[in-house]
């Protein structure tokens, strides 16, 4: 495959992958035995087996008695790399390789083994630091590609990614599983009128790699973001050990809150106020929802979640960890996002 240069895309892009030893891993039967009775519409590699999503995603679209809506798309290959430094992701990989070896899938020892089985990609690796990196190369083969979430450790990156699927016109989408809930679904679809505000919550879990929303306080950022719709200007933020409550402020005077915790109990839902009425956004409907939009983004190339929503989403939140730096003062996306604009390389 032709070398690309990622510094046309990030400064700081890396060149360096871990490369797997040759035979240290058994071959895998071949996946198509078991799904004879599904139409195959495409092939699909996963990379990074640090999550527990590969695995799960691998079992609902290798079912042999799949719905027609998460069916043709088998997973066949896999790749397992991955985070190189975060320790509970890092650990993850020799057990989630032997399982997703049991489902049939072909462990292969780089990206560029994985594109020539594939037809689609998943990227699962959970570090987002490492998805340009791991991308760009897809994109580069033509492969359409879903990136799990964060779909980076950093805005520029995220600008950066999306600048390279236009480039070689290959299309990408990037969401959290939370979108696709169901009660999230209904109230996008106007159950309830026009939304009026809306509040949302879910854990909120820290890593000290990525920006602090990112890693886990992503999934009820994005429910709130998706119920609310695009247009949000500025947010603040209190924080403490235990909780994060981000304020939105929109451009059409609504406004909306993310509640992110890290102490007592724990879930992922809220509340939606519309003209007509008050709706739960909530609870969480699992992996399968999302699984429809990937089967159908790889079967039609075209994306569910816009560039511009998916931005917008992280430069909430990263707009939301300069407030935390400014003592909770207000902090517009545009700030943001100009910053963003001048580190990446367009």
């Amino acid at each position: 495959m032709k070398s690309l240069n990622r510094r046309n895309f990030i400064k700081s892009a890396s060149l360096s992958g871990a490369a797997l030893s040759s035979g240290s891993f058994r071959a895998a039967p071949s996946i198509f035995t078991s799904l004879t009775n599904q139409a195959i519409a495409g092939k699909v590699g996963i990379i990074g087996l640090d999550t527990s999503h590969s695995v799960a995603f691998t079992k609902v679209l290798n079912d042999a008695n799949a719905e027609a809506d998460v069916a043709g798309c088998p997973v066949v290959a896999a790749y397992p790399h991955g985070s190189k430094d975060i320790e509970s992701s890092v650990e993850r990989i020799p057990g989630y390789t032997e399982e997703i070896q049991e489902l049939g899938v072909k462990i292969v020892d780089s990206i560029d083994a994985l594109l020539d089985e594939v037809d689609f990609v998943l990227l699962e690796t959970n570090d987002g630091r490492r998805h340009l990196e791991q991308a760009l190369p897809v994109f580069e083969a033509g492969k359409p590609v879903f990136i799990d979430k964060p779909i980076s450790a950093s805005l520029p990156d995220a600008i950066a990614l999306f600048n390279a699927s236009e480039k070689y016109g290959v299309p990408m989408f990037s969401s959290s599983s939370l979108r696709y809930t169901g009660s999230v679904q209904d109230v996008v679809k106007g159950s309830i009128g026009n939304v009026l505000g809306a509040d949302a919550y879910s854990p909120a879990y820290l890593e000290s790699t990525h920006p602090d929303l990112y890693w886990y306080g992503i999934h009820g950022v994005e429910t709130l973001c998706t119920v609310m719709g695009t247009g949000c200007q500025s947010v603040s933020r209190q924080h403490n050990d235990n909780v994060d409550v981000v304020t939105g402020n929109w451009n059409d005077g609504r406004i909306g809150t993310f509640r992110g915790m890290r102490s007592g109990e724990l879930g992922y839902g809220g509340t939606a106020f519309g003209e007509t009425g008050i709706a739960p956004i909530g609870p969480y409907d699992g992996y399968r929802p999302l699984l429809v939009e990937i089967v159908n983004f790889f079967k039609t190339g075209q994306p569910p979640v816009s560039a511009e929503e998916t931005l917008e989403i992280f430069a909430f939140m990263t707009a939301a960890d300069v407030s935390k730096q400014r003592d909770g003062q207000s902090v517009t996306l545009e700030e943001v996002m100009t910053e963003a604009k001048e580190k990446a390389e367009l």
